[in-house]
C-alpha cells in the first residue's frame, strides 16, 4: 500500500514538470512580462557600431570606476554585439534566442527564437549578427540566412527575410529601409515596414560585414577582395576598389574617407569619393589578419589584430601612436566612449585602455573568449562571452 502512494506521488510530480516544462516552452517567443519601450536616443547603442558610418563610438556618461551590476547565463554564448535601448538590453544568443533583458537587473523580457518549434530538441540556427533596435522594431539575422524583425514590446514576429546563406554581419538602418548583407553573395536592401525587397546587388563572395551608410551610399568589404560603393536608390555599383584581401571587418566612415582592417595584416583609410588610397599600416613583416573593427574619432583610429594587439593610429596619418598586448588574438571590435577604450580578447579577459597613452584602466576576467565587442549606451557596458554556459555582462555604477 505504501509502495503504491509513492508511485501515484511521483507520477503526479512528473505529470505537473511536465505541463510546466510545456507551458514554458510555449512562450520561448512571447512576452514574460508587460513592457514599454522608447525610441533610440543620443545615448543608445542601436546597431554593431553604433550608426549609419560604424564609427563605434558612445555618447553616453559612463562610471569612471566600473562595477559589475550583473550577469546573464547562456546555453552556447554570445558571438555578437549587443544593443541598448532605453530601459532594454538586446543580445543575440548562439543557441538560437534573441533576448531582451532589462537594463538594470538583467532579467529576462522576453526571448525569441529563430524557429517557431517549441521542441527544445530541434536545432535553432543561432544568432551571431548584432541585432539592429528602430522605434518598433529589433532586426536580426540568424545562422540559416533569415532576417528576424521582431516587435520591441513583445518578442513576436513582425515579419522575416530569407537570404540563401548565413547573415554574420549587423543590418543598417536608411530611413524607411533596411540594408543586410548576406553569405550568399548579396547585398540587400528590404523595407522596413514588411520586410519586402528593395533591391540586390551581388557581389562575387560572402558579404561578412555590416555595410556602412553616407551620403546616399553604402558600404560593403567582403569576400570577394572587393570594397564596393552602391547607390542605396537603386543598388547600383558607383564605385569599386580592388583590396587584394579578404575582408571579415566592417568599414568606418568619417567624412568622405572609409577605414577597415584586411585579412593580409594591413589597415587602409581610402577616400570613397576618388577612390584613393590616403594611408595604409602594417606593423612590421608580421602575418596576421583584423576580424575586428575599427573605433575613430577625430584623432585616433583603433582596431583589434590576431597578432594579440589592440593598434591606436592617428587617423588622419595612420602613425601608430601605441599598442596594448593582450595574451591572445583580439576580434572584438573596440567601443570608444570619452576617453576610455573598451574591448575584448580570446585570453578571457575585457579590457579598458586609456585612449591618450594606451595604460590600461580596466580589467574583468569572464573565464572565456571575448569575441564580440563592447556595446556602451544608457550610462552602461554590455559584453557577452562565449562558449558553454557563457555569460552577459553588465557593468555601470551601482546606485548608492
Amino acid at each position: 500500500m505504501r509502495d503504491r502512494m509513492i508511485l501515484t506521488r511521483l507520477l503526479i510530480v512528473c505529470f505537473l514538470t511536465a505541463v510546466l516544462h510545456s507551458s514554458s516552452l510555449a512562450d520561448d517567443s512571447t512576452t514574460k512580462q508587460a513592457v514599454s519601450v522608447t525610441g533610440p536616443s543620443q545615448t543608445s547603442w542601436v546597431s554593431f557600431r553604433n550608426g549609419q558610418q560604424q564609427r563605434g563610438t558612445a555618447d553616453t556618461e559612463l562610471a569612471q570606476k566600473l562595477e559589475l551590476l550583473w550577469t546573464y547565463e547562456t546555453e552556447f554564448g554570445v558571438s555578437g554585439t549587443a544593443a541598448i535601448v532605453g530601459d532594454h538590453v538586446y543580445v543575440p544568443v548562439i543557441d538560437g534566442y534573441l533576448l531582451c533583458l532589462n537594463r538594470i537587473n538583467g532579467s529576462l523580457i522576453w526571448k525569441h527564437r529563430s524557429i517557431e518549434s517549441n521542441n527544445p530538441k530541434d536545432f535553432a540556427p543561432g544568432f551571431k549578427a548584432a541585432p539592429l533596435v528602430t522605434e518598433q522594431l529589433v532586426i536580426c539575422g540568424d545562422e540559416d540566412g533569415v532576417l528576424h524583425a521582431v516587435d520591441r514590446k513583445t518578442g513576436k514576429k513582425v515579419w522575416t527575410f530569407e537570404s540563401e546563406a548565413e547573415i554574420a554581419g549587423g543590418a543598417n538602418l536608411a530611413g524607411d529601409r533596411i540594408i543586410f548583407g548576406s553569405h550568399d553573395s548579396y547585398l540587400y536592401c528590404v523595407k522596413l515596414s514588411d520586410g519586402n525587397l528593395v533591391w540586390k546587388f551581388q557581389t562575387q563572395d560572402r558579404v561578412n560585414c555590416a555595410p556602412a551608410i553616407a551620403d546616399g551610399h553604402t558600404f560593403i568589404s567582403g569576400c570577394d577582395e572587393h570594397l564596393r560603393v552602391i547607390s542605396l536608390d537603386e543598388g547600383k555599383q558607383i564605385a569599386d576598389v580592388p583590396l587584394n584581401s579578404f575582408l571579415i571587418a566592417s568599414p568606418a566612415l568619417w567624412d568622405d574617407t572609409l577605414y577597415v582592417g584586411t585579412y593580409t595584416s594591413k589597415v587602409v583609410a581610402l577616400n570613397w569619393k576618388k577612390t584613393e588610397f590616403i594611408w595604409t599600416y602594417q606593423d612590421g613583416d608580421e602575418e596576421f589578419p583584423y576580424h575586428s573593427s575599427a573605433a575613430i574619432t577625430e584623432k585616433f583610429l583603433v582596431v583589434g589584430g590576431r597578432d594579440k594587439e589592440l593598434h591606436c593610429l592617428d587617423r588622419l596619418t595612420g602613425q601608430e601612436i601605441w599598442k596594448f598586448r593582450t595574451r591572445a588574438g583580439i576580434d572584438s571590435s573596440p567601443a570608444i566612449v570619452d576617453d576610455r577604450v573598451f574591448f575584448g580578447s580570446s585570453d578571457g579577459n575585457l579590457y579598458g585602455v586609456d585612449l591618450k597613452s594606451g595604460k590600461e584602466i580596466f580589467k574583468h576576467n569572464a573565464g572565456r573568449d571575448i569575441t564580440a565587442g563592447p556595446a556602451i549606451g544608457e550610462k552602461v557596458l554590455v559584453v557577452g562571452a562565449e562558449g558553454n554556459r557563457g555569460k552577459i555582462y553588465c557593468f555601470g555604477q551601482k546606485s548608492p
